[in-house]
């Protein structure tokens, strides 16, 4: 975030009554008057224009990063907002709460994915679409007794996809607005921005908060009955009210704990943390027994646990108790002792009022005066669910402390008898990403499920209805380029609560490296692999697969495309690429296989190897490969020899980056889509970093958005390519892209520049050649040496084929005719070629130079 954006904001109305923040500006109450008149207007400005997830969560990680650091100027800006007395390290307790982690195991557990507003498949089998669309616009009325509350309220509406407008007390600090301030300045899109505003007004105003809810389609109040009732006359029919009302908490102790000092120590946490104020702070605490003696010893046992810990630091960090709650504990703790001569109560309180446990002969459910006033009871478990299922509209946590028995024991009872939350003593008040609050997700409250049904013949290769409507717009790469290098350095490495699946690359262009994934990053990127696969036409229900990539030695494409399949639902024959050709061939034939998965290089072996038994067989229809290419001859032999049908590939991506572009059915050789929900692409050139001009061939470098752990930012893969222009026949906004080869497989030799793909290009079309093709370098004694190797099976005259390089390449008949090198053209057997011990990958070109200089 700039702090000119921050500060544009507030210059447009900067007078001291602008405490109002609309839209990306902060107004006074005239100009707030107004633009409520306008909100069905605003809002539905808003929602027409999208708003991806991403932008959410990159703007919310970016806000997470400067509340965490005091040293940051974010930070500063926000600290004088604080209620007095606040602690500024709640600053850092919300910036925690606003980190892609965090937010992203939240959509995962409450919507099931990190991106659950696109239209996917709900099967892959079937074209029905699925997704969490916004409810519209979500009015929110904040507490006043917690500051964090209405900001994170504020971020569940956005990443529900909503247009949100909160109001808050009129005794309350502008900490929401200035918050908000600072998010929506971090999205320079300006979409979240257009989804915020916060109003800040007495309840006497009824007419703004008649306004606020008139056009809202869902609302959410933070509140007692009271404060629900008040707003739920401004609902509209038809409107969802969202109750975030005040709820009763309670600990319940079983026999062989209750005079444990570990578990009064932690049942005193319970008590004083944030003193009784949060809605799982626990009121009462009940014995499973029916002995009262029992329960006053534990009282005065408990008693002298509070007595011994520190006050609260101040009334205001404290929530400290105001006049009319002065009056409720005085009452309270008054009519208690009066019951002690009935033999009904006992009370233990400190002198000076701080603390007071109270402990009670009768059963039922009593509401706590709060602020260390504790309610201790008798209660077998065998009548809890008939004494507290009278308020089971009231309960929320139940705290247990017993023996793991009796733990799973009293949680099913306790669940029956009406409460939404069980924790162990000592972790009430304890939270986790994405967990319901009084018994519902409240993104899910802030969502409606729909769905759209196509037809399936239209609509067979299309996995996602939104790459047909509209693109993707995600966050503008931004920082330093990586490469490898920098990508594999220790402190580079993924968060260690991240780092839970591990792949080494196959290492046909260098030393194997190391890759590291969170399990929820792997899932994303399966999908998405798996809706690439559709769209290049691959049929979950038709199609019999024989899974032939390789296995081992931490290499994915095997583990990645079972887990592909998986998803997809698809048959599959899990075989891997193996040597036993005849094995191989037989298990396709024997178990009805159509379609394989693998390397080009490997699927050639096999074909060939085995071609009279696999022609015979005739049921090969589909092949979808990956890592490598099949050259144009290569796909019209197996085409032609073969009767394979289909020749595609399976997907474009890197071990460390994952799937990062697909093929339709509009696509051939090495165009692509990039998976656009998952990545940017830029295209640079090849000596300087710039952008190249339309058309032309550059450096592919990504930036990877949906990753949580380790930044993959304007990553230099060391593939080259370029754009392809205008719209696919397809109909996808995806933007595509050819590949254009590799960084390493253009060589200098001899003073030249030689590439690769050339020598490929012109073998195919001028020689005919229909086979693989490497080269191999090696330094000579008088020049360099320079042996292209064909595969002998599908090679024409080595000799005519020398013919064609020296034609048609200027700068490689140059380098001859200079005497600088020796051209070498040698025909080989398909298994002498050099490759890959991991992935199996030809290695296009092997520089063996190094090695006699060594």
């Amino acid at each position: 975030m700039t702090v000119t954006q921050t500060e544009a904001a507030y210059e447009q109305h900067g007078d001291g009554a602008a405490h109002h923040y609309w839209q990306g500006a902060f107004v006074g109450d005239e100009e707030a008057g107004r633009r409520l008149a306008g909100l069905p207007a605003a809002v539905e400005a808003a929602l027409a224009e999208g708003l991806e997830t991403e932008t959410v969560l990159a703007a919310c990680d970016a806000l997470s990063g400067a509340l965490c650091d005091p040293a940051h100027p974010v930070h500063a800006r926000l600290a004088p907002h604080l209620p007095e007395g606040e602690d500024p390290a709640v600053l850092a307790e919300l910036g925690v709460l606003l980190g892609r982690r965090e937010l992203t195991r939240k959509l995962r557990r409450e919507l099931g994915s990190a991106a659950p507003g696109r239209l996917n498949r709900a099967d892959p089998r079937e074209t029905v679409y699925e997704a969490w669309a916004p409810v519209g616009l979500v009015a929110h009325i904040a507490p006043g007794n917690a500051s964090t509350v209405a900001p994170l309220s504020i971020v569940e509406g956005l990443l529900a996809g909503n247009v949100n407008v909160l109001k808050t007390s009129s005794a309350d600090t502008l900490l929401t607005q200035h918050l908000m301030a600072e998010l929506a300045a971090l999205d320079p899109s300006g979409a979240l921005a257009a989804r915020i505003v916060v109003l800040r007004f007495p309840p006497s105003r009824q007419e703004w908060l008649r306004l606020m809810c008139a056009p809202a389609d869902a609302v959410a109040v933070w509140g007692g009955e009271g404060a629900v009732e008040g707003v739920a006359a401004h609902v509209p029919a038809g409107c969802r009210l969202v109750e975030w009302g005040h709820r009763i908490s309670f600990a319940y102790l079983t026999g062989d704990v209750w005079s444990d000092a570990g578990t009064l120590d932690a049942l005193a946490d319970d008590v004083c943390l944030h003193e009784q104020q949060a809605c799982s702070s626990p009121q009462v605490v009940y014995l499973d027994t029916e002995d009262e003696g029992e329960v006053f010893a534990f009282a005065e046992r408990f008693a002298a646990v509070l007595a011994a810990r520190p006050p609260a630091v101040t009334a205001a960090s404290a929530g400290g108790p105001d006049p009319a709650e002065e009056a409720e504990l005085t009452t309270t703790e008054l009519m208690a002792r009066l019951e002690e001569h009935l033999g009904l109560t006992r009370v233990f309180a400190a002198p000076d009022g701080s603390w007071r446990v109270m402990a009670d002969t009768r059963s039922p459910l009593t509401a706590s005066p709060l602020h260390r006033s504790v309610w201790v009871k008798p209660l077998p478990r065998k009548r809890l669910i008939a004494t507290l299922r009278p308020m089971r509209r009231y309960l929320q946590t139940a705290g247990l402390a017993g023996s793991p028995a009796d733990i799973a024991e009293l949680s099913r009872t306790a669940l029956a008898a009406g409460v939404t939350r069980v924790t162990p003593v000592g972790a009430m008040l304890d939270s986790y990403a994405g967990e319901p609050h009084d018994g519902v997700y409240a993104l899910q409250r802030y969502s409606r499920r729909v769905a759209v049904q196509a037809d399936p013949v239209r609509f067979a290769t299309t996995a996602c209805l939104d790459d047909l409507a509209r693109p993707v717009v995600l966050p503008r790469p931004a920082g330093p380029l990586l490469g490898k290098e920098d990508v594999q350095e220790p402190g580079s490495r993924v968060a260690r609560a991240d780092a839970e699946l591990f792949f080494r690359s196959g290492g046909s262009t260098g030393a194997p490296a190391l890759s590291i994934f969170s399990y929820d990053d792997y899932d994303t990127q399966m999908h998405a692999a798996a809706r690439g696969l559709l769209a290049a036409g691959y049929d979950p229900v038709g199609d019999r697969t024989a899974n032939l990539f390789y296995c081992g030695a931490m290499y994915g494409s095997f583990i990645s495309f079972f887990s592909v399949l998986e998803r997809l639902g698809g048959v599959q024959l899990p075989l891997s690429a193996g040597p036993d050709h005849r094995a191989t061939a037989q298990a396709l034939i024997d178990l009805g296989a159509d379609t394989l998965f693998g390397m080009p290089s490997y699927l050639w072996q096999l074909l060939h190897a085995e071609a009279d038994a696999l022609r015979a067989y005739g049921g090969l229809r589909k092949v979808f490969y990956g890592g490598e290419h099949f050259t144009e001859e290569q796909q019209r032999t197996l085409k032609e020899t073969f009767g394979i049908e289909t020749v595609r590939s399976i997907t474009y991506g890197s071990t460390d980056l994952g799937p990062l572009g697909y093929q339709c059915t509009e696509s051939s050789g090495g165009v692509h889509h990039l998976h656009a929900d998952l990545h940017t692409m830029e295209i640079l050139d090849l000596a300087e970093d710039r952008p190249v001009g339309p058309g032309e061939t550059g450096r592919l470098v990504f930036t990877t958005h949906a990753r949580r752990g380790q930044h993959l930012g304007r990553y230099v893969i060391g593939d080259l390519g370029r754009e392809v222009p205008g719209r696919c026949p397809c109909g996808r906004h995806a933007p595509r892209f050819e590949l254009r080869g590799r960084t390493g497989d253009v060589m200098r030799v001899a003073t030249y520049f030689l590439n690769h793909r050339r020598f490929l290009d012109l073998a195919e079309e001028q020689g005919g050649h229909r086979g693989e093709l490497q080269i191999r370098l090696d330094a000579a004694d008088a020049r360099e040496r320079l042996t292209v190797r064909v595969e002998r099976a599908g090679a024409t005259d080595p000799d005519r084929l020398r013919e064609v390089f020296l034609a048609g390449y200027p700068e490689l008949r140059s380098a001859v005719t200079e005497r600088l090198l020796d051209l070498v053209v040698e025909a080989v057997d398909g298994a002498s070629l050099d490759r890959s011990p991991t992935s199996g990958k030809l290695l296009a070109v092997v520089d063996a130079r190094h090695r006699a200089v060594a």
